[in-house]
């Protein structure tokens, strides 16, 4: 019996923990499923039974030789897979628009990273596809360096198809329904990392991690062990257990969700753009051409049409989409759009200076002699914090780097237009944490 339907026939009185003891009266949604490592329901650390049986789905879903399913979300596949491969103070070749816990996980094992800079989107001020001459160029001009990461695919859909001579880390938070129906492939790469609850019918916090060199195995499992909660949520394994049954049963859900995407591809828009991806789940939509930035944009989705976009960024909105969303939720998303596009006034953009990529060898650490230092006063100073937009969680100064005029200008750029720019600190845009002198 699978686990969601274990859970639904569960009867012993629970003189066990969590404290509600599925309690009706508290009204804590989700409480009647919630349970803790009890006889029959086996333990993800060592899974033997209706855990293992989804652990083995997966693998088969994904074509993996050994798949982890995880409760602490792509980010804590990032952390065991890149301590895993490296020792303390090795080299690292990252592509600079990684998710900040690519770059924790470099802190943490004290890693010298050697960037790797995708193609950049200059209109829309965004990373897109990293090329295989410059992997090659990368991996060649750093013998000693033990492991690349990549994104793949990115936050706006596209898609790096690269092959690697060492071991190659994909964060393919955003792809674990590549692969099904007609959409492109799942990522190659000797560990895959994919948070189910992005694009596929499952609760936040569950991902897998997906592993293609049996080598591996071993010590991913190790520091999974050491990183992953020793008390698991049953709730969150309990709907992968549902999304497994859902690709394996309900093929015809995903035809018709990819034959609504290209569909919507069809739309009308005279100012607004609808931008290229390789991963049609993606719907982006561009204001460069208009009066408005990618924050009205979704602003005006959101109070007008009651519609929430994903993210939103300088020129540009994110909509991401689902096997759970309808015909009917592409017909709104449409017809807001078109109607808020015939308002629009046609206004040539110009161009967005990437964010400065530090050359040679460097390395994030944690600074625990820092000071505030104003904004304008921070130039060429050792950051001490993250500062990052939110979404995507792509680091702009991370701490350990040197601060640049240009960099600064990218980031309050961002913060007048109204995109969410976060750091460590909560100071920024008035303050940034240095290291001290």
């Amino acid at each position: 019996m699978k686990l969601h339907d274990k859970l639904k026939k569960l009867d012993n009185y629970p003189f066990h923990m969590p404290g509600h003891k599925r309690n009706p009266e508290f009204n804590i949604v989700g409480s009647e499923i919630d349970i803790t490592e009890i006889e029959g329901f086996d333990n993800l650390h060592s899974p033997e039974g209706v855990i293992l049986e989804i652990e083995n789905r997966l693998s088969n879903i994904y074509k993996a030789e050994k798949s982890f399913l995880l409760v602490g979300g792509s980010t804590l596949g990032i952390l065991c897979s890149i301590l895993a491969l490296t020792e303390r103070g090795d080299k690292i070749i990252i592509a600079r628009n990684c998710h900040k816990s690519v770059y924790n996980a470099c802190i943490l094992n004290g890693l010298k990273i050697v960037y790797l800079e995708p193609e950049f989107d200059s209109i829309n001020g965004c990373y897109t596809s990293v090329m295989q001459d410059r992997v090659d160029r990368a991996v060649e001009s750093n013998p000693d360096a033990k492991v690349l990461v990549i994104t793949s695919p990115t936050y706006e859909g596209r898609i790096s198809n690269i092959k690697c001579r060492i071991p190659l880390i994909i964060d393919a938070a955003h792809g674990a329904h590549l692969g099904l129906s007609d959409f492109p492939a799942y990522p190659k790469g000797s560990i895959v990392v994919s948070s189910l609850h992005k694009t596929l019918p499952a609760l936040t916090q569950t991902a897998v991690l997906n592993v293609y060199d049996s080598a591996l195995i071993s010590e991913i499992k190790r520091y999974i062990d050491l990183l992953e909660t020793s008390s698991p949520s049953y709730v969150l394994m309990s709907s992968v257990s549902v999304c497994c049954d859902i690709i394996e049963n309900k093929g015809g859900l995903f035809k018709e969700y990819y034959k609504n995407l290209t569909s919507f591809r069809d739309i009308k828009l005279d100012a607004l753009r609808l931008k290229y991806s390789d991963d049609i789940s993606k719907i982006v939509i561009s204001s460069e051409n208009t009066d408005i930035s990618g924050y009205e944009l979704a602003k005006i989705l959101r109070e007008k049409y009651r519609i929430e976009a994903e993210m939103a960024s300088l020129n540009y909105v994110v909509l991401m989409t689902s096997v759970g969303d309808t015909k009917e939720a592409f017909n709104k998303l449409g017809c807001a759009l078109q109607e808020i596009d015939s308002a629009l006034t046609i206004k040539p953009c110009g161009l967005i200076k990437k964010p400065p990529v530090p050359e040679g060898v460097t390395e994030a650490a944690i600074i625990k002699s820092y000071e505030e230092t104003e904004i304008e006063n921070s130039v060429g100073k050792i950051s001490a914090e993250f500062i990052y937009a939110y979404p995507p969680d792509i680091p702009i100064i991370t701490p350990g780097e040197r601060i640049t005029r240009e960099a600064l200008d990218y980031l309050l750029t961002l913060d007048r237009a109204g995109v969410k720019v976060i750091s460590d600190s909560a100071l920024f845009p008035k303050f940034i944490l240095t290291k001290a002198d």
